[in-house]
């Protein structure tokens, strides 16, 4: 699977922690965020690359990094079909691409210690949507993600 991650400024080291462990797991990894610690990528520019990525289909999944994980979530959903939530265990990232199909992961630095990022990152990049799920609960969670579709092309502003 090939993972679009990216960071700014404050979310650096985590990023690159990260980065490190999941290709360490065997994921391709596109860094499309601040590259090094000279640089000053604000989180709106990281989130907008990434959310590109997801979106044009380079990327399956996509790891954004900021203080709070918050306003890179908020810019990375502003993009048609990227689906982003802000996580602050390992429950939720988990959870997200399990019961949610989540395809973006966003979470913060000043929240999110080294090595519970790592373990938020592998658990939400081994989720598969349904996976498990008796055929009701599948079928009601696949109503659901096309209800949501249904609201974003409705609610485009193009």
């Amino acid at each position: 699977m090939k993972v679009a991650i990216a960071c700014e400024a404050s979310s650096f080291q985590l990023k690159e922690q990260v980065k490190k462990y999941i290709m360490n797991l065997g994921y391709e990894v596109e860094d499309v965020g601040q590259l090094s610690e000279d640089e000053n990528v604000l989180y709106f520019e990281a989130a907008a690359n990434l959310a590109r990525k997801i979106q044009s289909g380079a990327c399956e999944r996509g790891i954004v990094f900021c203080g709070t994980g918050a306003g890179a979530s908020l810019i990375a959903n502003k993009f048609k079909g990227v689906y982003c939530v802000a996580c602050e265990s390992i429950f939720t990232a988990e959870k997200i691409s399990l019961i949610n199909n989540a395809n973006v992961l966003a979470m913060g630095a000043r929240v999110v210690s080294f090595d519970m990022g790592c373990e938020m990152a592998e658990r939400f990049l081994a989720g598969q949507w349904c996976e498990g799920f008796a055929e009701q609960r599948r079928k009601n969670n696949e109503r659901g993600f096309e209800v949501l579709k249904q609201i974003e092309e409705e609610q485009r502003y193009d």
